[in-house]
């Protein structure tokens, strides 16, 4: 790929680099550090970093894409819309969301303009390299027994870019970042859901996934 032009405000290739993560078991201090990360370009547009939150050695873990319009305006994880269908959710499954660890797999909201409102965009490939040391530094310090990947973003960031969450959801898995990984889909998927009857059909099998997370994050 061809480099293009930063005075005309377009990313360069060598923009993104993998992110300077301190050697540290404090999550204290990999949020402050995570605040000035410069990875890649899309802090140059977000607002703030979103860091994960959460008990430092939290039973369970859950790991998005990315924050969105209001994650990025607030500095937390999981808030907005689809944050509190999975704060529904997660009740409903009988887990407490004060007990559970949440974060993104890419730290800065990625977004396009349309009129007055910022439009979600897919991060990409590298977007998610250059953040994954924040990913990893979380994995080893939390050290969670289930790691729940919601959504293709985070689930291929673990298994790789082949990995389909429809045909493994609700299953757990192995794999080096956690001894349980539960893969599902991101609670956002639910709000897209054209009627309201595939709406609750869905949300009944996102909320059986977490389930099923709840039962692995408890077993011997």
């Amino acid at each position: 790929m061809m480099k293009q032009s930063a005075a005309k405000g377009k990313a360069t290739d060598d923009e993104w680099h993998p992110a300077p993560v301190p050697e540290t078991s404090s999550l204290t201090t990999l949020r402050e550090a995570a605040r000035g990360c410069r990875a890649c370009p899309l802090y140059k547009n977000a607002t703030q970093t979103v860091f994960g939150e959460g008990p430092k050695k939290a039973a369970m873990m859950l790991l998005g894409e990315q924050p969105g319009d209001q994650e990025d305006l607030s500095g937390k994880p999981f808030i907005g819309p689809a944050g509190q269908l999975l704060d529904r959710a997660l009740e409903e499954a009988g887990i407490d969301r004060n007990a559970v660890y949440v974060t993104n797999t890419v730290k800065h909201f990625k977004w396009e303009p349309r009129g007055k409102r910022r439009i979600h965009q897919k991060p990409s490939s590298r977007d998610i390299a250059a953040c994954r040391p924040w990913m990893e530094a979380e994995l080893r310090v939390v050290r969670p027994g289930v790691l729940v990947c919601l959504g293709s973003t985070a689930a291929q960031a673990l298994f790789g870019s082949s990995f389909r969450v429809t045909k493994e959801r609700g299953k757990v898995l192995e794999s080096e970042f956690a001894p349980r990984v539960v893969p599902t889909v991101h609670p956002s998927s639910l709000l897209r859901q054209p009627d309201e009857e595939s709406r609750r059909r869905e949300y009944a099998l996102f909320v059986e996934d977490l389930r099923v997370a709840l039962r692995a994050s408890t077993a011997k």
